[in-house]
């Protein structure tokens, strides 16, 4: 499930692209293309027999445009997307691994600072703990990403990335599959990241994110560290929220310390409240009606995993369950709008000289941060939550 924004924004942040790899070549014959490539990384270091095995092997795919081209996105609201989720099955394999192998779990507390059911919720959501690692090749998908013109500055640099895994003995290409822009192993990471950030935590020599549960938590966990977690701290915690609170404080984009939060009348519920130190936001998912949350950096930090709101989020709180936190309180939300009703509002906020990024029908943070602004304007409650009754009003 990990966004290929998410997963672009880490491979650029760990290795500088080259000018040949912004200026990638792409398209034209595919023999012509393959032979590029075998020679770039012929140049690199890669040995010419190893070369000749990996890249002699490669084969467009068809599917993977076809993905490509028609993307899903998280559009179902939180309580409905989080329900779909996460289900009492998940809660209990996640706790039965936790119980299972608890020297690896103590060792991502003490080595990253990160707390068990953060990477236990993303091997739940994106391979269902690694029971579903994708089912398209690897090599492949990259090959023929890079081959399509679209952003092969992208997925070039993933494919030699991959080669060099291959030479390690890391993995093989003929049987590697994982998500169709491809990403692989039980959290899902891109050849690049593995490279740079492969943990071998069962120490057999290896780094293999798809076959070794250890491999995979930690080095998700130094992707992460890399991203700029915050060792020990909190991510998220279920709040309420009182009456008369200044709704145009919450959102993303204002943050204040926990102590200033509570003294607004902000409290934890279910769990401790943390340092009061602590910088924090609350947010409202579905409006000041539904669920609220006080999120933290490592929050943030999160977005770099899956650019999602909903889907971060509910990892976030799944995280949380996992350790003990309660059933969020789902209130009584706001109806709110449809996908048909999201571009209108969308079209209408940008027509008001708003900065929504593409009319797609997507609550995402700049629609989300245009309708809170919008809604104080009106005299509505400043919650961020896009309603049939604001877009009326508009």
């Amino acid at each position: 499930m990990r966004s290929l924004l998410a997963a672009a924004m880490s491979l650029i942040s760990l290795f500088p692209m080259t000018a040949q790899a912004q200026n990638a070549p792409c398209g034209g014959s595919w023999s012509s293309f393959i032979g590029d490539l075998r020679a770039e990384a012929v140049r690199g270091g890669l040995p010419a027999d190893t070369a000749d095995r990996f890249f002699g092997r490669l084969r467009q795919d068809d599917t993977v445009l076809r993905r490509d081209r028609g993307q899903g996105f998280f559009q179902r609201p939180f309580i409905d997307f989080s329900r779909s989720l996460i289900s009492q099955n998940r809660l209990d394999r996640a706790r039965q691994i936790l119980r299972q192998q608890p020297a690896l779990f103590q060792r991502l507390q003490r080595e990253f600072g990160i707390n068990p059911g953060v990477m236990l919720a993303f091997l739940a959501f994106e391979t269902d703990f690694g029971a579903f690692q994708g089912d398209i090749n690897t090599a492949n998908a990259l090959a023929t990403l890079a081959h399509d013109c679209r952003r092969p500055e992208l997925f070039r640099p993933q494919l030699l990335a991959m080669a060099e895994l291959y030479r390690r003995g890391d993995l093989d290409p003929a049987t590697t599959q994982g998500a169709w822009a491809g990403e692989i192993g039980m959290v899902q990471m891109l050849p690049r990241d593995i490279l740079a950030l492969g943990v071998d935590a069962d120490g057999n020599g290896h780094v293999d994110v798809r076959g070794s549960m250890p491999d995979a938590v930690l080095t998700g966990a130094a992707l992460l560290r890399h991203h700029g977690w915050r060792p020990n701290e909190p991510w998220l915690v279920e709040v309420t929220i009182p009456q008369g609170l200044d709704l145009t404080r919450t959102g993303l984009r204002t943050q204040m310390s926990v102590g200033d939060w509570q003294r607004l009348g902000v409290q934890a519920r279910g769990v401790p409240m943390p340092s009061g130190r602590l910088s924090a936001s609350v947010i409202l998912p579905q409006g000041y009606r539904g669920p609220a949350f006080m999120i933290f950096d490592n929050f943030r930090v999160m977005f770099e995993w899956n650019q999602s709101f909903t889907y971060v989020v509910t990892a976030a709180y799944f995280a949380t369950r996992i350790e003990g936190a309660p059933v969020y309180d789902a209130g009584n939300p706001d109806q709110g709008l449809d996908q048909n009703g999201m571009r209108e509002l969308q079209r209408r906020l940008e027509a008001r000289g708003h900065d929504v990024g593409a009319i797609d029908g997507i609550l995402g943070a700049g629609t989300r941060a245009a309708v809170q602004d919008v809604q104080a304007q009106l005299g509505l409650p400043a919650d961020g939550w896009p309603t049939p009754e604001l877009l009326r009003r508009l």
